[in-house]
């Protein structure tokens, strides 16, 4: 079917815009706006419009600090509650078969980022998917962050004021749904979609592959350094709930009015006070993330895949050779020093700690603190997932080493978060060749060229 920028979706009419040889539609509601009454709610429908609804602007990212929705040196997008949007980009040729679906979760700890984060624009994979088929659609989801989306409150739950679990999780199977609905009409495939994510987006795919909700809603899943472990029980996401209703001055007893009441800016503030002192407490741990509910996550992500009830489909997950290195230079929040690595074995096995370390050549130097924590984060449980989902489906496992010299002269090597660069394929944008300005340019764009294909190979046929 040919490719128009009018579609009419489930919920109404809306108006696209061609960019050059490809069709955008941004800002697309999946869910209702999650403000007022239905803060810290389960998602709900969105309510059908009259008329052609205008679909050429970025919808609002999720509440968060300012510095995560910067699109360019002093341009920022707008943040609010009112965030539940899809985006969607399609070749604007007509194909004779329906097209596969990748549908891309972004990361950022489940406190900052935004799918209108040009990095993740999508056009570049897009059109490489034209050079060996029919191409591909490309969705990115926003969800909501931070305590507004990755703090439990339910139990604080009134008759009068019921609060729900897991509500960034929630918004991503409710974007699923949606493409399930609708993305026929532009074009795409509903029985072939790929859930792909990077870090706190690759912690969700290896989340979503164990939501009962979930299954069905897509047939292949890449995971790229996630941190399939950074899953809370529910006792300890109880205990955040409550230090976090304290800092925002409430009690148990008033919890409900205080989190209902709080304004936007107060809930962010009172979010920083509990990231850093969870991070200083107990390294390693991050207080916003899904929770072991016991319903809509019923078991620890990692134990499903041990036991064989994570969702059957072909699985692509991997790390990156040194992603501790981003973390020692600018967030705080894995283990990659001496003392935080001591402090995370005192709370788990000391006894461990010697022998685990010995296995890091030159410990305690900093390169060797730095690399176990990439390790510990990223890479074992990640090889924890692999190993499990093997024995009962298809199951492919990466490495991505490479790293220009002046990633390697800043100390970053091959980071976290450095292969989205060749996901996405910047190496031909100013930016990818002020990169590769002190070497590395021909291999930047051979890496980009492989990895490109291999995802979308993958999306295509599940190999």
């Amino acid at each position: 079917m040919a490719v128009t920028t009018r579609v009419t979706t489930s919920d109404g009419i809306i108006e696209g815009k061609p960019v050059g040889d490809l069709t955008t539609w941004r800002g697309i509601p999946y869910a209702a706006p999650p403000v007022g009454p239905l803060r810290f709610r389960a998602p709900q429908p969105t309510e059908p419009w009259d008329g052609v609804r205008d679909a050429t602007e970025w919808g609002n990212a999720s509440v968060q600090h300012k510095r995560g929705t910067m699109l360019a040196i002093g341009k920022y997008q707008p943040s609010s509650e009112d965030c539940l949007t899809l985006n969607v980009l399609a070749p604007s040729a007509p194909s004779a078969n329906p097209r596969p679906v990748m549908v891309f979760i972004h990361g950022g700890a489940y406190t900052f980022g935004t799918s209108a984060t040009p990095l993740y624009g999508g056009g570049s994979l897009v059109r490489r998917s034209l050079k060996d088929g029919d191409g591909i659609i490309y969705v990115s989801v926003n969800y909501r962050l931070g305590a507004l989306g990755y703090l439990d409150m339910s139990q604080f739950s009134t008759p009068e004021r019921p609060f729900d679990s897991n509500l960034g999780l929630r918004d991503q199977v409710a974007a699923l749904e949606w493409v399930q609905r609708n993305i026929a009409e532009f074009g795409g495939d509903p029985s072939n979609v790929t859930v792909f994510g990077e870090s706190a987006g690759g912690n969700a795919v290896t989340t979503l592959m164990t939501v009962p909700s979930a299954k069905g809603l897509f047939a292949q899943a890449i995971s790229e350094s996630s941190a399939p472990g950074m899953t809370a029980t529910k006792e300890r996401a109880d205990q955040w709930a409550r230090e976090y209703v304290g800092y925002l001055g409430g009690t148990v007893e008033n919890a409900a009015e205080t989190l209902e009441n709080a304004e936007v800016l107060r809930l962010g503030r009172a979010g920083t006070k509990l990231d850093l002192t969870t991070w200083h407490r107990t390294p390693g741990l991050f207080p916003f993330g899904p929770v072991i509910d016991g319903d809509f996550l019923p078991i620890s992500p990692v134990e499903a895949y041990a036991n064989g009830t994570a969702h059957r489909v072909p699985l692509i997950i991997g790390t990156n050779a040194r992603e501790g290195t981003l973390f020692s230079k600018f967030l705080h929040a894995v283990p990659t020093n001496p003392e935080r690595i001591t402090k995370l074995f005192s709370l788990t096995d000391p006894d461990a700690e010697a022998v685990v370390t010995s296995g890091y050549r030159g410990y305690p130097n900093e390169r060797a603190a730095i690399d176990f924590g990439g390790d510990f984060t990223f890479w074992k449980p990640s090889l924890e997932v692999a190993e499990g989902h093997s024995r009962h489906a298809p199951t492919y496992f990466y490495r991505f080493d490479f790293a220009p010299r002046s990633m390697k002269l800043l100390g970053l090597d091959a980071t976290h978060g450095f292969e989205l660069f060749a996901v996405f394929g910047i190496s031909e944008t100013l930016f990818g060749k002020a990169l590769t300005l002190a070497g590395g340019r021909k291999a930047f764009s051979e890496v980009t060229e492989q990895v490109q294909s291999h995802w979308i190979a993958f999306a295509t046929n599940g190999k």
